[in-house]
């Protein structure tokens, strides 16, 4: 079978969140596409395979990191649409059968996919101690992401803050389902983003994630709230660096980026 490695939410190779995906027949057993991602060993491998017509999604889609699935992840989802686009697989919208529900992805005519998720429920909450130690910075505020995205989201004080986080990853184990996505207003709207982020996610083997599709659908009624705007774009900070476009539509936040196929190949084993 093949195996493409594409980087997504960047219009070029080597940035961005690099994800693996492979489109099948039909789904193997949860071990085989546990080793596979392990083998790819990026943030998430998705695995595809097309649904019969007629019905409500038109491919099925999983996602797995190097040691656990996961129920929603917009840089993979992103990867295997733009795979679908560049090699003919499927043309125009497509449905995707996840267990976050059905997810559509929408090309444009500039290269750029759209992605439709729902937005993630904000409860704020008290800061738990010994967040700001894991993280080496005082948060402002605190909220609950909800059971699809399953983060802690921080608010610090700056980007300088955000850019300058030098966490310990086993210490953040303890503070939420997946991880923490640390955020803080843009230094420089007119540089082209409204907010930055970082998202650290050791529950499920991963440090640091790149750039993190999920982690925007709280991010974009959170920074919406704030800005007065249901459109912004968000830059996910980390060493690979990464833009997400997103649009706040109540329920539903649409999560907008480009991407980029680096490697493909053949699986052997």
């Amino acid at each position: 079978m093949r195996i493409r490695i594409v980087d997504a939410f960047t219009d070029r190779p080597f940035a961005g969140n690099p994800a693996g995906v492979l489109l099948l027949d039909a789904f193997p057993g949860d071990d085989r596409l546990q080793n596979v991602a392990l083998e790819v060993n990026h943030a998430e491998t998705a695995f595809a395979h097309p649904l019969p017509p007629g019905g409500e999604a038109d491919w099925a889609l999983r996602w797995f990191t190097p040691v656990t699935e996961v129920a929603m992840c917009g840089h993979a989802t992103l990867a295997t649409a733009h795979v679908l686009h560049s090699t003919g697989a499927h043309a125009g919208p497509v449905r995707f059968a996840t267990l976050s529900g059905v997810l559509v992805a929408t090309p444009a005519e500039d290269g750029s996919i759209t992605l439709d998720f729902p937005t993630a429920p904000l409860t704020r909450v008290d800061v738990p101690a010994g967040v700001a130690e894991a993280l080496g910075a005082e948060p402002l505020t605190a909220f609950d992401t909800g059971p699809n995205v399953g983060d802690l989201l921080v608010e610090l004080a700056d980007e300088k803050t955000v850019r300058g986080l030098r966490p310990d990853h086993r210490a953040l184990c303890a503070h939420s389902a997946r991880g923490i996505i640390a955020t803080a207003r843009a230094e420089q709207p007119g540089l082209g983003h409204d907010f930055v982020s970082r998202c650290f996610f050791p529950n499920v083997g991963i440090d640091e994630d790149p750039v993190t599709g999920s982690a925007h659908t709280a991010l974009a009624p959170f920074w919406s709230e704030r800005l007065g705007r249901t459109e912004l774009t968000g830059l996910q900070a980390s060493p690979r660096s990464g833009h997400v476009g997103t649009e706040l539509r109540g329920e539903r936040t649409l999560l907008k980026g480009r991407a980029v196929t680096v490697i493909e190949g053949d699986l052997l084993a």
